[in-house]
């Protein structure tokens, strides 16, 4: 399969966009005593962890390929540190 940079690219900066909403998801909800806000909070983190989860597996499927160094590389390590990191802190919402 041949690898376009264009959707890469665009995956990217979608993965990126995105784990920077969770960290706010994360600050607001441990800012906020409004249950109906919180429970926005909780539905959204749930989306965007689907979406980093669906990119993630794109970004699988693009790598396949051997180059040691590309964008797909670059996009599985960041759509798993996205993951982990909110894996790690999903606590949160159980506190």
């Amino acid at each position: 399969m041949k690898e376009s940079q264009s959707i890469t690219n665009n995956l990217l900066m979608e993965v990126d966009v995105l784990s920077h909403r969770i960290r706010y998801i994360k600050q607001s909800y441990k800012n906020t005593e409004n249950k109906a806000l919180k429970e926005r909070l909780f539905t959204e983190n749930k989306n965007i962890f689907k979406r980093v989860n669906e990119i993630y597996k794109i970004a699988e499927l693009l790598n396949k390929n051997n180059e040691k160094i590309n964008f797909s590389n670059l996009l599985v390590e960041l759509t798993k540190r996205t993951l982990n990191e909110n894996k790690f802190e999903s606590n949160l919402f159980f506190l």
